[in-house]
């Protein structure tokens, strides 16, 4: 065949006009039904972009689910692409998306969490229980309630949010001291760093150190607070949160002061609907009473995923995109939120700012005790305590019939110790040497009734569902891992290369982490692989 004689790769199929194909709209188009609800229900909001999220909450609290139609309706008020629109929509766990057309079914009426403690205390029972009307979740954040259980379609009862009780107790007096000037911010910086507060979400960076490199690159800058505690086990911000919200809020005004932040978001995860209606209440009044003095508060809805945790991410959800971790360096102290210097600490840390500053001392731990023990809940404790020390003194013991066997010193990914180490100090940089650490110290206690392998079964589903999947060593190696845990033997040599591809090649601490119950099982529990 001759080059002339050859078809065009591109040529219309036959009768196709050049009128006719030009016509023809491409994609989704929007439907007219669908653009007035979801204008109707925007109103006067602004269409941006970093409201993403919250406009999905805003439509899924109104009808239930996401449908395609309203999808493609949000996506031309904002101005994207429906994929990107989509994209966000499937990411995060809580969103239900559905088809034009398909048969939607009723949303469960009770979530049940299946992590750990809730699987120790019979969450599979109460599954079987509520039959169609149950839905397994990831850690609620009450696992001294265990089983927990919420119920999504309830709105939420706002908890009272203390705040006169608080102002009468000298509450924003160290706030106001900082506006009028009568503390500077290098002295406020000096104090934490005097009492040595680190951060505690989790990575303990020294909390002076921090607001310090923040404040040395030029404004605007930003400030962004992780209220996502997700790590299964860890409910100590929820505790702080319920017990003094505006000593946290004081807290935090007093960082955004320091680093003279413009804007500070406050990111809550979606499980915690009572907590979220609170703050926005506590907010308002702090905006009525100081006025234009503060900075912009910005309150933020999470979707459900674990990965949100991890501070990038928590900035990606901010933006209004998938929590996908960035890789670092730049840090988000010098290119954080919308690309500006940004603060990032956690509930915790700054509930105690105002404490040290007034007192120069350090506080108690926080510990978050749940499993096996008679008296589960968070227990304020002298940092440095041991495991049998926390039992026996601040949890009335072990639960009845059950003799200590094992614990997690920092939730799902801190690894998991015998109870021969149970008298170990639990603090920063004191259980590294035993492989494992103590995180955001969310202490999971078991028992010589609990089976050591459904244990570390439970923990490697958790991140093979939380993973994000953007870097292969942890979205294979999390799927890989759980395919072998099935088999009735295990390959401690196979689990060993897995565990340090994974520790080794994962973008961030989710993959870094998630092979630490795998690989404290191989150290401490060698008869679990014969």
């Amino acid at each position: 065949m001759s080059a002339s004689s050859a078809p065009r790769p591109f040529a219309r199929p036959p009768g196709e006009g050049s009128r006719r194909g030009a016509s023809k709209p491409k994609g989704r188009q929007v439907e007219p039904a669908a653009a007035r609800e979801i204008a109707g229900l925007l109103g006067e909001r602004p269409r941006r972009r970093d409201l993403l999220i919250e406009y999905l909450h805003l439509i899924q609290d109104r009808w239930g689910v996401l449908s395609a139609g309203h999808l493609a309706a949000l996506a031309a008020e904002l101005k994207l692409a429906m994929a990107e629109v989509y994209e966000v929509a499937t990411f995060y766990h809580n969103f239900r998306v559905v088809q034009d057309g398909h048969a939607v079914p009723a949303p469960a009426t009770t979530w049940v969490c299946d992590s750990l403690t809730c699987a120790l205390m019979g969450a599979d029972r109460l599954m079987a229980k509520l039959g169609p009307e149950g839905r397994t979740v990831a850690c609620l954040g009450r696992c001294d309630q265990a089983p927990a259980t919420l119920n999504p379609n309830e709105p939420p009862a706002a908890p009272d949010d203390r705040y006169d009780g608080y102002r009468r107790d000298g509450g924003y007096r160290l706030y106001e001291d900082c506006l009028a000037g009568r503390r500077n911010a290098d002295a406020v910086i000096a104090a934490l760093d005097a009492a040595k507060l680190r951060g505690l979400g989790g990575a303990g960076f020294p909390t002076a150190r921090k607001w310090r490199m923040v404040r040395q690159y030029p404004g605007p800058r930003l400030m962004a607070v992780n209220g996502d505690e997700s790590e299964p086990g860890t409910f100590k911000d929820r505790f702080f949160l319920l017990k003094e919200p505006h000593q946290f809020l004081e807290g935090m005004l007093v960082g955004a002061w320091v680093i003279e932040a413009s804007d500070v978001y406050i990111y809550v995860r979606d499980e915690y609907p009572d907590i979220r209606a609170m703050l926005a209440a506590a907010l308002d009044r702090l905006r009525a009473t100081y006025g234009d003095r503060l900075p912009n508060l910005h309150l933020r809805r999470g979707g459900g995923a674990y990965i949100c945790g991890e501070e990038s991410a928590m900035l990606e959800s901010i933006e209004g995109k998938r929590g996908l971790p960035r890789n670092r360096p730049p840090y988000p102290a010098e290119v954080g939120l919308f690309g500006r210097p940004t603060l990032i600490n956690n509930v915790e840390t700054l509930y105690w700012v105002r404490h040290v500053v007034e007192t120069g001392q350090l506080p108690p731990r926080a510990y978050s005790v749940s499993g096996r023990v008679r008296e589960p809940g968070v227990k304020l404790a002298p940092a440095g305590i041991s495991v049998r020390q926390l039992i026996e003194a601040h949890c009335g013991g072990m639960a009845p019939g059950h003799r200590f066997a094992a614990y997690l010193p920092g939730g799902a990914s801190g690894g998991i110790l015998p109870a021969a180490k149970g008298d170990l100090p639990l603090d920063f940089g004191t259980l590294e040497t035993e492989g494992c650490f103590i995180g955001s110290a969310a202490i999971i206690v078991l028992s010589d009734q609990d089976d050591l392998k459904a244990v570390v079964a439970n923990l490697m589903r958790f991140f093979e569902d939380e993973s994000c999947g953007q870097c292969t060593p942890c979205r294979t190696g999390t799927e890989k891992t759980v395919k072998l845990i099935d088999a009735k033997r295990w390959d401690a040599s196979l689990f060993g290369d897995l565990a340090q591809v994974m520790a080794d090649a994962s973008i961030c601490g989710l993959g870094q982490a998630a092979a630490n119950p795998l690989r404290s099982a191989l150290r401490h529990f060698p008869e679990l692989f014969r």
